[in-house]
């Protein structure tokens, strides 16, 4: 089954559900389910940045994987970290977010 996830509620979503519990289930091959992608919606959005543990790590998983990582571009325009994010990760809206998977569809999204 393909999962993606969207990264939408402002608080542990990101710290404690993503880099507690998910990121290291799918850099231990433990998930459970192959996730093509992740959006990143508001504050959210700086866990992609350069530097963020959470986001280096990610980047790592999906290089490794394929997986798309993609923050809101208006976030990310407003927050002024567009030119800053990890290696692989990119900025748009919901029509490159479609795109962007359109080849590796999900069967499930995920709003977090």
């Amino acid at each position: 089954m393909k999962v993606a996830y969207i990264f939408s509620t402002q608080g542990h979503s990101v710290s404690y559900k993503l880099g507690k519990m998910i990121l290291p289930q799918l850099e231990e091959g433990v998930h459970g389910v192959d996730v093509v992608g992740m959006f990143f919606f508001e504050d959210n959005a700086y866990v992609l940045q350069k530097g963020n543990p959470i986001g280096e790590r990610l980047a790592r998983v999906a290089a490794q994987s394929g997986m798309l990582l993609m923050a809101c571009d208006q976030c990310a325009w407003e927050r002024e970290i567009a030119d800053q994010l990890v290696d692989g990760a990119t900025i748009g809206c919901f029509p490159n977010l479609y795109s962007a998977l359109s080849g590796n569809m999900p069967d499930h999204i995920i709003t977090l």
